[in-house]
Order: C-alpha cells, then sequence, then structure tokens
C-alpha cells in the first residue's frame, strides 16, 4: 500500500471513528447519568438524517438541513424521554430493553410510512463537492474532511460543556450521586430531559452529514447503534473522554483492517479467496479489540469511576 493510500484509508478511519463519538458519546451519558439502555438510539440518529434530507429537498439548502436534522433529533429526543423514557428509571433494565426496543420499531416503521420504503439521497454542499489534494499525491474529498472537522470541534465542544459549565457539573454530579444532586435542589427531571436531548441531537447531527455519504433509510441507525455499543464497552461506560478513545480506536481499526487484510491475504491465496476472507476478518477486528480491551481493562479504557 503506497503512503498516498495508506494516509487516504487512516483519514477514512478517522472520520468513521469522529461519526462513532458523536452517536457514542450521547449513548454513554444516558447511561451514565440516567441508568438507562437506550436501544432507540440508533432510530434518532436516523431521524437526524430523514430530518435533514427533507428539510434540504423543501429549502434547497444542506446547511439549514444539517441544522434542522440535529434539532429535530434533539426534540424527538426530548419527547421520548417527557413520554416514554420517565417511567422506566426505575425499573428493571430488561423493561428498558424491551421499551426502548419498542420506541427503535416505532420510529423505523413511521419513517418509512412517512417517507416511503425507497432510501432516499441527500448530496454534499456545492462548497464542498471537491477534493483536497494530499501529501503523497491522491486527493481526498472536501466533504469527509468537513466531517472530520465537524466531528472534532463538536468533541471539543462537549469536553467543554462537561467541564467548564454549570449544567456539565450537574451531569458529572448526577453520574456520581443523583440522590444528593437532588437533595441539593437540582430538577433532576430537568437534568435527565436535558442529558436526552443533548445525547439525541448529537447522535442527530451525525446522521445528518453520514446522510451526504450513502442512502438514507430505515434502518441505518441499527450498524451505528451496534458500534455504538462496543465504542462504549471498549471506552468505558459514562465516560466520555472514553467514548472518544473508543471510537477512534474502532473506527481506525475496522478501515485500516478492510483496506489491509485483503492484500495481506493474497500472499497465501487467489485474489478472489483473499477478498473474502479479508472482509470477513476484518469484520471481526473490532470486537477481537472489544474482547481485548475487556481482557486487559474490564472497566473499559478510561471509566467514568477511574
Amino acid at each position: 500500500m503506497s503512503a498516498a493510500l495508506a494516509l487516504e484509508q487512516a483519514l477514512n478511519g478517522v472520520q468513521l471513528g469522529v461519526m462513532l463519538f458523536l452517536a457514542a458519546a450521547g449513548l454513554t451519558l444516558i447511561f451514565g447519568v440516567m441508568g438507562l439502555i437506550n436501544l432507540a438510539h440508533g432510530a434518532l440518529f436516523m431521524t437526524g438524517a430523514y430530518a435533514c434530507a427533507f428539510l434540504t429537498r423543501e429549502t434547497g439548502s444542506f446547511w439549514l438541513g444539517l441544522a434542522g436534522g440535529a434539532l429535530a433529533a434533539a426534540a424527538a429526543g426530548a419527547a421520548v424521554e417527557l413520554l416514554v423514557v420517565r417511567r422506566l428509571y426505575g425499573r428493571d433494565h430488561l423493561d428498558q430493553v424491551l421499551a426502548t426496543f419498542a420506541l427503535a420499531l416505532i420510529f423505523s416503521d413511521a419513517a418509512r410510512w412517512i417517507f416511503g420504503p425507497q432510501p432516499l439521497w441527500l448530496d454534499p454542499p456545492a462548497a464542498l463537492s471537491g477534493a483536497v489534494p494530499l501529501p503523497g499525491g491522491g486527493a481526498y474529498p472536501a466533504y469527509r474532511l468537513a466531517i472530520i472537522a465537524a466531528g472534532l470541534a463538536a468533541a471539543a465542544g462537549l469536553h467543554a460543556l462537561i467541564a467548564r459549565t454549570r449544567l456539565g457539573m450537574r451531569i458529572r454530579a448526577g453520574e456520581s450521586d443523583r440522590e444528593m444532586v437532588a437533595a441539593l435542589g437540582v430538577n433532576v427531571a430537568l437534568l435527565y430531559t436535558a442529558v436526552f436531548a443533548l445525547g439525541a441531537g448529537l447522535a442527530g447531527f451525525a446522521g445528518a452529514m453520514v446522510g451526504a455519504l450513502r442512502s438514507v433509510q430505515a434502518d441505518m441507525g441499527e450498524p451505528v447503534l451496534i458500534l455504538a455499543f462496543v465504542v462504549i464497552v471498549i471506552g468505558g461506560v459514562g465516560s466520555v473522554k472514553g467514548a472518544f478513545a473508543g471510537a477512534m480506536l474502532v473506527g481506525v481499526t475496522d478501515t485500516m483492517g478492510r483496506a489491509l487484510l485483503p492484500a495481506l491475504f493474497e500472499r497465501v491465496w487467489d485474489p478472489a479467496t483473499a477478498a473474502g476472507a479479508g472482509a470477513a476478518v476484518a469484520s471481526m477486528l473490532i470486537y477481537m479489540l472489544m474482547a481485548a480491551v475487556l481482557v486487559l481493562r474490564p472497566k473499559g479504557l478510561f471509566p467514568a469511576d477511574g
């Protein structure tokens, strides 16, 4: 593999990583603060993508669609917390899993009913439709670089929110001792709604940006949800720093594995067999990584209580 191709694949891994971070950060915050296993989180990712595609088509502005996708997902998350999730906090995790899985199915069927069974297609903005030259030759899509920049900016903003604001202080306190936070006069119900909306908005923002890279369809959130859980396990439940580290590891490992393994296996097998074996092994790499992390650090790389 040439240096230019290796750099391109590394950038693809970082781009996947920042998308997974935006999805996983909200999920790990929700679990860390509320103790809730939310299987509807992927549906909120999908909501952002559909809202962005719809608003872009109606207004002609991708940027309005992007903002609207994040806001629509945040509003949907707040509504879900107020109407359904609020009744699950004191329930068993099995009840939470069943209820949020039902919500995911409802969101998916609603998307098919409203937008139809066919995928929607969303083009990147014209200003980012070109490519940027890479060192050593080759070029990289400007829109993917913009996704990396936006994801890193969102990560920095979320870190600042958690570390330096009053809301962030309450979120961190809620992770440590919810009863004490309530005893100090904090409106815990409002805090939970805000955290849920924040997590949903981040997922929706990720879905809106990804919608311009692939088709927007009702089941697009399911693979993201699975990878987000892998990220959380690797990084540490309830840890935003862990979610970022886990997302980068998963993104780069998955992308580089898919790029390198088929070529490596061609030294042993014919190209067709090597391509199939490489793709199969590459799909398992992130789970092997998760297993290794669990053996060495059962609480993840950066656990919230560490």
